[in-house]
Protein backbone atom coordinates (compact mmCIF):
# COMPACT_ATOMS: atom_id res chain seq x y z
CA UNK A 1 0.00 0.00 0.00
CA UNK A 2 1.78 3.34 -1.15
CA UNK A 3 -0.29 6.04 0.21
CA UNK A 4 -0.95 4.42 3.69
CA UNK A 5 -2.29 6.61 6.28
CA UNK A 6 0.03 6.74 9.54
CA UNK A 7 -1.51 7.42 13.06
CA UNK A 8 -0.57 10.57 15.00
CA UNK A 9 0.36 9.33 18.08
CA UNK A 10 2.34 11.97 21.10
CA UNK A 11 4.85 9.91 23.03
CA UNK A 12 6.91 10.32 25.69
CA UNK A 13 10.61 10.20 24.53
CA UNK A 14 12.16 11.33 28.00
CA UNK A 15 13.22 7.88 29.18
CA UNK A 16 13.67 6.23 25.31
CA UNK A 17 16.83 5.69 23.52
CA UNK A 18 17.11 7.67 19.92
CA UNK A 19 19.78 7.11 17.47
CA UNK A 20 20.74 9.48 14.88
CA UNK A 21 23.32 8.30 12.23
CA UNK A 22 24.72 10.81 10.47
CA UNK A 23 26.24 14.35 11.08
CA UNK A 24 25.46 16.57 8.56
CA UNK A 25 22.47 19.66 7.97
CA UNK A 26 19.52 17.04 8.42
CA UNK A 27 21.12 15.09 11.03
CA UNK A 28 21.77 18.24 12.81
CA UNK A 29 17.64 19.63 12.35
CA UNK A 30 16.75 16.48 13.59
CA UNK A 31 18.39 16.44 16.52
CA UNK A 32 17.71 20.19 17.61
CA UNK A 33 13.82 19.29 17.45
CA UNK A 34 14.45 15.58 19.50
CA UNK A 35 16.57 18.05 22.01
CA UNK A 36 13.12 19.44 23.47
CA UNK A 37 11.60 15.72 24.20
CA UNK A 38 14.77 14.04 25.41
CA UNK A 39 18.44 14.23 26.65
CA UNK A 40 18.98 10.71 25.84
CA UNK A 41 20.57 10.83 21.87
CA UNK A 42 23.38 9.54 20.17
CA UNK A 43 24.76 11.11 17.10
CA UNK A 44 26.87 8.12 15.34
CA UNK A 45 29.06 9.40 12.16
CA UNK A 46 32.90 9.87 11.16
CA UNK A 47 31.86 13.92 10.55
CA UNK A 48 29.27 16.20 11.96
CA UNK A 49 28.12 19.88 11.35
CA UNK A 50 30.24 22.59 13.52
CA UNK A 51 26.66 23.04 15.17
CA UNK A 52 26.45 19.22 16.37
CA UNK A 53 30.24 19.47 17.59
CA UNK A 54 29.18 21.59 19.82
CA UNK A 55 26.06 20.53 20.72
CA UNK A 56 28.21 17.24 21.55
CA UNK A 57 30.63 19.27 23.59
CA UNK A 58 28.06 20.90 25.64
CA UNK A 59 26.96 17.64 26.30
CA UNK A 60 23.28 17.73 24.75
CA UNK A 61 23.63 15.03 22.79
CA UNK A 62 26.32 11.81 22.98
CA UNK A 63 28.23 12.33 20.25
CA UNK A 64 30.75 9.24 18.40
CA UNK A 65 32.84 10.21 15.80
CA UNK A 66 32.97 7.00 13.66
CA UNK A 67 31.15 5.01 11.31
CA UNK A 68 28.12 3.08 13.38
CA UNK A 69 27.97 -0.63 14.30
CA UNK A 70 25.11 -2.91 14.60
CA UNK A 71 25.42 -2.97 18.10
CA UNK A 72 24.73 0.57 18.38
CA UNK A 73 21.23 0.16 18.42
CA UNK A 74 20.45 -2.74 20.61
CA UNK A 75 19.01 -0.35 22.87
CA UNK A 76 17.68 2.01 20.87
CA UNK A 77 13.94 2.55 21.25
CA UNK A 78 13.94 4.84 17.41
CA UNK A 79 16.55 5.84 14.91
CA UNK A 80 16.98 8.36 12.82
CA UNK A 81 19.16 7.23 9.27
CA UNK A 82 20.18 10.43 7.65
CA UNK A 83 23.16 9.85 6.06
CA UNK A 84 24.05 10.32 2.39
CA UNK A 85 24.62 6.98 1.87
CA UNK A 86 21.65 4.94 0.42
CA UNK A 87 23.45 1.59 1.08
CA UNK A 88 24.24 2.01 4.71
CA UNK A 89 20.48 3.80 4.97
CA UNK A 90 19.33 0.59 4.11
CA UNK A 91 21.49 -1.72 5.79
CA UNK A 92 20.63 0.54 8.83
CA UNK A 93 16.79 0.12 8.53
CA UNK A 94 17.00 -3.65 7.55
CA UNK A 95 18.83 -4.27 11.20
CA UNK A 96 15.89 -1.52 12.36
CA UNK A 97 13.18 -4.06 11.26
CA UNK A 98 15.02 -7.21 12.40
CA UNK A 99 15.07 -5.79 15.99
CA UNK A 100 12.00 -4.44 15.46
CA UNK A 101 13.48 -0.55 16.04
CA UNK A 102 11.28 2.18 15.01
CA UNK A 103 13.12 3.68 11.59
CA UNK A 104 12.89 7.14 9.70
CA UNK A 105 15.34 7.14 6.67
CA UNK A 106 15.25 10.56 6.14
CA UNK A 107 15.97 10.15 2.26
CA UNK A 108 13.15 7.69 1.43
CA UNK A 109 9.63 7.84 2.96
CA UNK A 110 9.53 3.98 1.68
CA UNK A 111 11.48 3.17 4.49
CA UNK A 112 9.77 4.95 7.45
CA UNK A 113 8.04 3.37 10.21
CA UNK A 114 7.13 7.04 10.88
CA UNK A 115 7.88 10.77 9.37
CA UNK A 116 9.34 13.45 11.37
CA UNK A 117 6.97 16.33 11.58
CA UNK A 118 7.30 20.18 11.72
CA UNK A 119 6.69 20.66 14.75
CA UNK A 120 5.40 23.94 17.01
CA UNK A 121 5.73 24.44 20.70
CA UNK A 122 4.15 26.90 22.97
CA UNK A 123 3.13 26.66 26.56
CA UNK A 124 3.05 22.89 27.01
CA UNK A 125 0.80 22.80 24.14
CA UNK A 126 2.68 20.60 21.10
CA UNK A 127 1.69 20.79 17.24
CA UNK A 128 2.68 18.61 14.75
CA UNK A 129 2.34 18.50 10.98
CA UNK A 130 2.79 16.00 8.25
CA UNK A 131 2.36 15.58 4.47
CA UNK A 132 3.00 12.10 4.78
CA UNK A 133 6.66 13.19 3.59
CA UNK A 134 4.77 13.73 0.49
CA UNK A 135 5.00 17.59 0.64
CA UNK A 136 7.73 18.97 3.19
CA UNK A 137 7.03 22.82 1.48
CA UNK A 138 3.15 22.39 2.41
CA UNK A 139 3.58 20.82 6.08
CA UNK A 140 5.70 24.00 6.39
CA UNK A 141 3.77 26.12 5.45
CA UNK A 142 0.58 24.34 7.09
CA UNK A 143 2.70 24.92 10.61
CA UNK A 144 3.44 28.24 9.88
CA UNK A 145 0.09 29.09 9.58
CA UNK A 146 -1.44 27.14 12.51
CA UNK A 147 1.59 29.23 14.68
CA UNK A 148 0.14 32.48 13.78
CA UNK A 149 -2.77 31.64 14.60
CA UNK A 150 -2.06 30.29 17.48
CA UNK A 151 0.29 33.63 18.34
CA UNK A 152 -2.90 35.38 17.22
CA UNK A 153 -4.51 34.38 20.20
CA UNK A 154 -2.58 34.55 22.28
CA UNK A 155 -2.16 37.87 21.78
CA UNK A 156 -5.84 38.09 22.33
CA UNK A 157 -5.97 36.43 25.17
CA UNK A 158 -3.29 38.85 26.64
CA UNK A 159 -5.05 41.86 25.49
CA UNK A 160 -8.39 40.77 27.14
CA UNK A 161 -6.25 40.01 30.49
CA UNK A 162 -5.17 43.55 30.11
CA UNK A 163 -8.34 44.88 29.79
CA UNK A 164 -10.02 42.35 32.70
CA UNK A 165 -7.40 44.83 34.96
Amino acid sequence: MKNKPYFPMFIDLSDKNIVVVGGGNIATRRVKTLLSFTRNIRVIAPKVTMEMMELGKAGYVELITRPVKRTDFAMAYMVIAATNDRKLNDEIHRICRQEGVYVNVASDREQCDFYFPGIYMEEGLVVGITASGLDHKKARRIREEIQNALERVAQEDDNEEENDD
